[in-house]
């Protein structure tokens, strides 16, 4: 199988950056753009062909400032493209590999490239994104599970980076959207939170690295985006999630005060817990389905028609 990694993803890694990568939010540079991966003729083609279970595309309703959950319909690549450059809508393309292989090189070039500069830190389900999105679009708080990086590729954007505690982010709410009772832009937030959070204003060809859990929101700049995220786990972020995962369950019994650690018999106690439920396949029911309510069109006041609304669950 031909090899297409990138040598040396990263362009100005420090020494000292080794013991702040997943404790303290890190801006990079990179060369992701270098791969021709991220013209229009390349997105076009990945978004004519892309299955239904590897995207997601969002629009925020203007008048209830409600996100809402699209499908591509019947729109060519070309169209679709069209649409978010003049429309209000991101697409979340969860599986560009499938598309293309090359994306999968670039995928394991990034954390070659990470692992050799991180001494000890070793990852597996690494796993990329794609993001496409409109001009001065907003997406709203939200948090991700598993360790996560923001690569932008074309376009620009302010980025807002809050702490992974209280107030910020609750015990209760990470664990629901970690057992999927929630989605992860369900996390409560105010105004005032601003006033705490790291801002970055991200230019293309540079990433940001944040600490596990870390909630975020981004703004757009007055042009198309297009970014990459990539996710990893490490044993240790696997016993946090774990954690999480079995405080989430217990909760739902009635349990209170319950222990964040991750070490001592009762955190094995829930290891256990949680990889017999996983395992189970009990908590796939309390999946929260996508509501389904417009298709992409480019010629529809910002890239969006109504249509019949269904349920989704990826």
């Amino acid at each position: 199988m031909l090899d297409r990694r990138i040598d040396g993803v990263l362009t100005d890694w420090k020494e000292h950056y080794a013991s702040l990568f997943g404790q303290h939010p890190l801006r990079l540079q990179h060369k992701l753009a270098d791969t021709g991966l991220f013209t229009d003729d390349a997105l076009e083609s990945i978004l004519e062909n892309v299955d239904r279970q590897d995207y997601h595309v969002n629009y925020m309703d203007p008048e209830t400032g409600v996100r809402r959950e699209g499908e591509f319909g019947n729109a060519s690549g070309k169209e679709i493209l069209q649409a978010v450059k003049a429309g209000n809508i991101w697409i979340n393309l969860r599986a560009p590999g499938h598309q293309n292989p090359a994306f999968d090189d670039m995928l394991r070039s990034i954390y070659d490239d990470f692992e050799k500069h991180v001494p000890g830190l070793k990852t597996y389900k690494q796993n990329m994104t794609i993001l496409i999105s409109s001009p001065n679009v907003r997406v709203k708080y939200h948090v991700d599970v598993p360790g996560q990086s923001l690569w932008q590729v074309r376009g620009r954007k302010k980025v807002f980076v809050y702490p992974a505690e209280p107030p910020f982010l609750s015990a209760n709410g990470i664990e629901k959207v970690v057992i999927n009772e929630a989605h992860e832009t369900d996390i409560q937030f105010k105004d005032w939170f601003d006033d705490y959070a790291t801002v970055y204003d991200l230019e293309p060809g540079e990433m940001l690295h944040w600490p596990l859990n870390c909630p975020h929101r981004v703004d757009n700049y007055d042009c198309m985006n297009v970014s990459v995220t990539t996710e990893h786990w490490t044993d240790a972020l696997r016993n946090k999630y774990a954690v999480n995962f079995a405080n989430g369950m217990l909760r739902k019994m009635g349990l209170k005060n319950l222990d964040r650690g991750t070490r001592g018999l009762q955190f094995y106690t829930k290891l256990v817990l949680a990889g017999a439920v996983k395992f189970s396949g009990i908590q796939r029911k309390d999946v929260k389905p996508y509501n389904v309510d417009f298709a992409v069109d480019p010629n529809a006041p910002d890239g969006v028609k109504n249509i019949t609304a269904y349920q989704f669950k990826k």
